[in-house]
């Protein structure tokens, strides 16, 4: 075999957008720890319009890694331009100020190593260093519709390691800053024929003021929730298409989202007008009231809540209480 033909097993593709270079080589190497072998990897760097280019302390890195300087765009216009570049038989999401835990992850490669017929290897994440003391992991094998029928996910393209094939034509939509992900994975599960899904913390999240999520202006504010409905109508518009079982996976995801967008509503705005506003949108597109699941034990308390008046007047002067108190 000529190693210059050789398809890389994993293609890491890392956004990268104003952050402390210290952390985006961190970030780097902890990939380049991995057992892989240097042509078994691809290691992409998108920089998506940075004031700063890092480039001069990526030198380092020689050929270990591709570096594309592209016009901000947000984070889905440089995944995408990161998917068109990849190479790799698999590909792993990375945010530049985040980076793999060694241990779990080896477990990860492990399962596409061994197995065919893996298309999507779904782990979870650590928030806090103290908790990242790894111990063996256990892992289900099923379908992405079956799994995303059956349990509540978390919407995470980082802790995905997935077939390039298995996603064909998908991508991410472009200007959505918030929910991206939570739009792009639930299509990807349904089509997966094959997911392990592992208990492995494989991913540490960094989490700092400056994220998006953490930005409160009112435009942010306005931003985040418009682009959560957008993606809960998207997915809405797509279910309708799908035949009955798939249909079913995606309507769990989509009213799990919408309680989701009705808590944020509550949350961000504290307005009675506003959380009207957002529940007549909802309700014109058959989306509220909430259905009547028992998809988990939160789902059925807000939901209670949310399709009563006098359980929506709780909530708007309860909640965000309750979150100062904590």
């Amino acid at each position: 075999m000529n190693i210059r033909e050789y398809k890389p097993l994993v293609s890491f593709i890392i956004t990268y957008y104003n952050l402390p270079v210290q952390m985006l080589q961190e970030c780097i190497d902890s990939i380049l720890a991995l057992s892989l072998r240097p042509f078994e990897r691809e290691i992409i760097v998108i920089d998506d319009g940075s004031d700063q280019s890092p480039i001069n302390d990526l030198m380092k890195y020689g050929d270990d890694i591709i570096y594309v300087r592209q016009k901000n765009g947000g984070v889905s216009v440089a995944r995408n331009k990161g998917m068109q570049i990849a190479k790799g038989q698999y590909i792993q999401f990375m945010d530049g100020d985040d980076y793999l835990i060694q241990a779990p992850y080896e477990e990860c490669l492990d399962i596409i190593r061994y197995n065919e017929d893996a298309d999507i290897v779904m782990f979870d994440f650590a928030k806090d260093y103290f908790k990242t003391k790894h111990a063996i992991s256990q892992h289900i094998k099923t379908s992405g519709v079956n799994l995303m029928r059956n349990n509540n996910l978390h919407g995470s393209v980082c802790c995905l390691l997935f077939r390039q094939s298995t996603r064909g034509a998908l991508n991410f939509t472009p200007n959505i800053c918030y929910g991206e992900d939570e739009e792009f994975t639930p299509q990807l599960l349904l089509r997966a024929e094959t997911v392990y899904h592992t208990t492995a913390r494989a991913y540490f999240y960094r989490q700092h003021n400056t994220s998006a999520i953490h930005q409160h202006d009112e435009e942010n504010k306005q931003k985040r929730l418009e682009d959560s409905l957008n993606v809960i109508l998207h997915l809405h518009q797509l279910s309708d298409k799908l035949p009955v079982n798939e249909r079913l996976a995606l309507q769990r995801r989509i009213a799990q989202l919408t309680m989701d967008y009705i808590y944020n509503t509550i949350m961000l705005l504290h307005s009675q007008k506003a959380l009207d506003n957002a529940l007549s949108v909802l309700r014109d597109k058959g989306l509220f009231p909430l259905p009547d699941k028992g998809y988990t034990k939160k789902y059925t308390w807000f939901r209670r809540m949310a399709n009563s008046n006098i359980g929506r007047a709780i909530l708007l002067h309860s909640l965000p209480l309750l979150k100062k108190e904590r």
